[in-house]
């Protein structure tokens, strides 16, 4: 068992490690094309003045999936790891031509659809097998996975957020294994992904040189989402819970009150309370300090759920990780205070 830990180990190191140089590797090297075909200008929802080129996530989705291609997909028994790296390479090509020429939202959503649908249907997870019909839960997981994979893209319009955001969470499945929960596939794919992000966050750092753009959100979303289902189909549903929960509820409140105001919910917005928070007076740097903050005490909540399996541990910590998210939300949303310097006479 020892030995099993160790080849482990250095399989997700190796995995981490690969995923962030080849990130950077291949940002280097698409960089220059990205500036020439990619920029994105400032908008309505923007956080950045200037033109910045975007397509960064071709870089961080090729440098989990090239791996997957390599070494996984020849010797993998299991089709399910072949249609989840069909559908992500399917989402980032429709996130890199909705880059490049913005496509209907209808044709998008259809397309996220079918993405989803495809890498439901052949899973195997169950989440709710004695309260619900399979029919009824395939359908709600992909509706839950096309809003998980939305919200995720939603949230990408900020300097380091999804750095922030995903990192705890990818670094957090990625070591599950050693608690005995979660295949090992899973796991080394959450390490290429976390490995991946790291190399991308030094070109993302505020003031950011280059944003993922849709290329990239899209399909993070789709296997962060994937990773979840995995992790909720062991029983582990409060964990699936806590890891995302500030994207849920960031994106989840802003979202109905928009659709109270009567307001277009796919134009673009400035309504997420991360985007609050730097008209309030919060600098990127500080909107996504407080999201990782928040993310590994989340993470730390989730690995009380593992160790501590009992219907009281689960509630506790859901209700403890709803509260500090609100409380977060809540700071993001109230205009920061100055300390005026006092003048010498």
């Amino acid at each position: 068992m020892a030995e099993d830990s160790i080849l482990l180990l250095i399989g997700l190191s190796v995995a981490l490690v690969g995923g962030a140089v080849a990130s950077a590797l291949l940002i280097l090297l698409l960089k220059p094309l990205l500036i020439r075909y990619a920029l994105a200008r400032p908008n309505a929802r923007s956080s950045h003045k200037i033109p910045t080129p975007q397509g960064g996530g071709i870089a961080v989705i090729g440098a989990c999936l090239l791996p997957g291609i390599l070494f996984f997909l020849p010797i993998s028994e299991s089709i399910q790891l072949q249609v989840l790296s069909l559908s992500v390479a399917g989402l980032a090509l429709i996130g890199a031509l909705d880059d490049i020429r913005p496509l209907p939202a209808i044709l998008r959503l259809v397309l996220q659809i079918a993405a989803v649908a495809a890498v439901i249907l052949v899973n195997e997870a169950r989440i709710f097998p004695d309260w619900l019909p399979l029919g009824v839960e395939r359908i709600l997981l992909i509706l839950g996975g096309v809003w998980f994979v939305n919200l995720v893209n939603f949230m990408d319009g900020l300097d380091w957020i999804t750095v922030a955001e995903m990192v705890p969470v990818t670094a957090f499945i990625a070591l599950i294994p050693f608690l005995g929960f979660y295949p090992t596939n899973t796991a080394v794919v959450a390490a290429l992904l976390c490995g991946a992000l790291l190399g991308f966050a030094p070109f993302n750092k505020p003031v950011a040189r280059l944003f993922l753009g849709d290329v990239g959100s899209l399909p993070i979303g789709l296997l962060v989402g994937w990773m979840l289902l995995e992790l909720a189909g062991t029983g582990a549903i409060t964990a699936a819970l806590l890891l995302p929960l500030y994207y849920l509820m960031d994106a989840t409140i802003t979202l109905l009150r928009r659709l109270r105001r009567g307001e277009k919910v796919w134009e673009a917005h400035r309504s997420h309370f991360y985007q609050k928070a730097t008209d309030n007076g919060f600098s990127a740097l500080d909107v996504s300090a407080h999201v990782f903050g928040l993310n590994l005490v989340l993470a730390g909540l989730a690995a009380m759920t593992l160790v501590w399996p009992s219907g009281a541990v689960q509630a506790a910590a859901l209700v403890l990780g709803i509260v500090l998210v609100g409380l977060v939300l809540r700071r993001f949303s109230t205009p920061r205070q100055t300390i005026p310097l006092e003048v010498s006479r």
